[in-house]
């Protein structure tokens, strides 16, 4: 089940999003494995989504805004222990509204990053708006190298009806 995320579960996203970071460990980037995850803020200020278990507790999120006219994934994150079950994909199918595209930015070589974003139709941005060209920006700030990211879109005429 997908439902908006409660205030009292910010804490515990926040969790979730520290245990989705431990994979890149095993790729040789624990840089990424010990950033902070979205502040208790950032949430708030953001719709967010959770996808939650039988017990009702989450197990994955997505945090979106508005960026530029296009829903802007700022993160999606799901639990070590529910990857690769389809839940990260059904997040983002949710938060897809038909005639409007969705970016984000990622790691432009990690396999659950840039190819898997690919495989769910996105493509790399050809001219990066200027709001999104500000989330690059301030990523870089925060240490991480442009050359490694990339910008990604769902065209509005690949978005699933």
């Amino acid at each position: 089940m997908i439902r908006l995320a409660q205030p009292a579960e910010l804490p515990y996203l926040q969790e979730i999003e520290n245990a989705s970071g431990e994979p890149f460990r095993d790729i040789g980037m624990p840089e990424i494995a010990d950033d902070d995850p979205m502040s208790l803020e950032a949430l708030a200020e953001n719709e967010v989504w959770v996808a939650v278990g039988s017990d009702g507790v989450p197990l994955a999120f997505i945090a979106v805004g508005d960026v530029d006219g296009a829903v802007h994934i700022h993160q999606v994150s799901v639990h070590p222990s529910h990857a690769r079950r389809g839940i990260g994909a059904a997040l983002i199918e949710h938060v897809t509204p038909a005639g409007r595209a969705v970016t984000l930015t990622t790691f432009r070589d990690v396999p659950w990053n840039e190819p898997y974003y690919a495989r769910l139709g996105f493509q790399e941005v050809s001219e990066i708006s200027p709001e999104l060209a500000e989330i690059m920006r301030e990523e870089a700030s925060r240490g991480l190298d442009p050359a490694n990211r990339v910008a990604m879109i769902l065209l509005p005429a690949q978005v699933r009806p």
